[in-house]
């Protein structure tokens, strides 16, 4: 108990420094720790979102173009196919599910898509969960009826009952409104997926919308296939992907997406060496600030040797120390990690619809702060071995 009175009493007498090289521990555990979380947790969501399909069909782009397009609606289109090759897709034995979708136009900034029912009946978007209306009912083909995802309910006030115009294009420009109004029959459950932030329409509506040129009203934007087997998905991917062909097939889904991640990959990189940094000048700063205060400790130390203190216990103090304002630097690094990831848990859900849990642990949330202790503890090594060598005869002598 000693040991840890000397402890006490050495922060309580340097409180400042102690507070502010504390925070500077704080910022470097909370920066480490919610790197590591967002990011593992952004690439397992995107990585794993599919939307329930196995493949998207589009015209001969990037692979991982039509897949940014078609399921997590972030991309452009890249251009339109025919009916036609829907029609022949739907066909293919080895398609359990085909669902055409049409893009081109917004409400107040969020994606307006055009599809068919079997969108919300036929479809699982994650195993035994399909979408479902919390309000009101799915749209009727053959109407002009929507139903709206629930972050664009919550974010725009929209209700069942309520009517809009869509506008033109998928960026809001207040002059570009169609003719055309369309009632909301229906708001969907919360999913965590980019169906979120969507309004669904019939295809055909789109696809006839007045303003749209003539041609786009047999286009569509892409095709969303679901196969019977992988086996199914190897043959037409070999099919569909040929150099003189028109379509690409962007097959699996997941594969594709996960080469955005290692595009990307080199950020993680300076994000985490800057944590690490961070880190490591933030150990730094508790060796400078317990090594300077050294001259100032040498009478009491002194005093305590004289008194019958050893100097291994000495050594232990300052270690301990140095261990202790790590240890309550990565205790509010807690919530700073929290503040980090509930803050960009709530940017990536509103950008795209994906939810990431702050409260789900990883690894990193252990020996992060495990390591940043140890590391200010070896850090506390040389102010120690300053203080075990103090003389005590010399620094008994009163300071005149």
């Amino acid at each position: 108990m000693s040991l840890l009175r000397i402890v006490f009493k050495s922060l309580r007498q340097h409180l400042l420094s102690t507070c502010i090289t504390a925070f500077s521990i704080a910022l470097a555990a909370g920066l480490l720790m919610s790197v590591w979380v967002v990011r593992e947790q952004s690439r397992r969501s995107f990585t794993q979102m599919d939307s329930g399909f196995d493949a998207v069909v589009g015209i001969r782009s990037s692979q991982l173009q039509l897949v940014m397009n078609a399921i997590f609606h972030l991309e452009n289109s890249p251009g339109n196919i025919e009916v036609e090759d829907y029609e022949k897709i739907k066909a293919e034995p080895g398609v359990a599910l085909a669902v055409p979708i049409a893009l081109g136009d917004n409400f107040k900034g969020y994606r307006i898509v055009g599809t068919i029912p079997e969108m919300f009946t036929h479809n699982e978007y994650a195993p035994g969960k399909k979408y479902k209306t919390a309000e009101g009912r799915l749209f009727d083909p053959e109407l002009r009826e929507a139903v709206v995802g629930s972050f664009v309910a919550q974010k725009l006030n929209l209700k069942v009952g309520d009517e809009f115009e869509p506008y033109h294009g998928l960026d809001f420009d207040e002059d570009h409104a169609h003719d055309e109004t369309y009632v909301i029959v229906g708001v969907l459950e919360p999913s965590n997926t980019p169906a979120d932030r969507l309004i669904w329409i019939p295809v055909e509506g789109l696809q006839f919308m007045s303003g749209h040129r003539e041609e786009s009203h047999e286009e569509l934007s892409a095709v969303l296939v679901k196969f019977r087997s992988p086996l199914a998905g190897k043959t037409l991917q070999m099919k569909y992907n040929q150099p003189d062909g028109h379509l690409t097939m962007a097959w699996p889904i997941g594969a594709i997406v996960a080469q955005l991640f290692d595009k990307i990959s080199w950020f993680d990189r300076i994000l985490e060496m800057l944590a690490y940094l961070v880190a490591v000048v933030a150990t730094g700063s508790i060796l400078a600030s317990i090594y300077n205060s050294m001259n100032e400790r040498r009478r009491e130390i002194a005093i305590m040797r004289a008194l019958g203190a050893r100097r291994s216990t000495i050594f232990s103090s300052v270690v301990l120390e140095s261990a202790s304002i790590a240890a309550i630097g990565v205790v509010v690094g807690f919530s700073i990690y929290l503040l980090i990831t509930t803050t960009a848990a709530q940017f990536i859900r509103a950008q795209t619809g994906m939810v990431i849990d702050p409260m789900e642990f990883h690894n990193v949330m252990l020996f992060g702060p495990i390591g940043i202790v140890l590391a200010a503890a070896l850090a506390g090594v040389i102010p120690a071995m300053k203080a075990y060598n103090t003389d005590v005869a010399q620094n008994l002598v009163p300071v005149s």
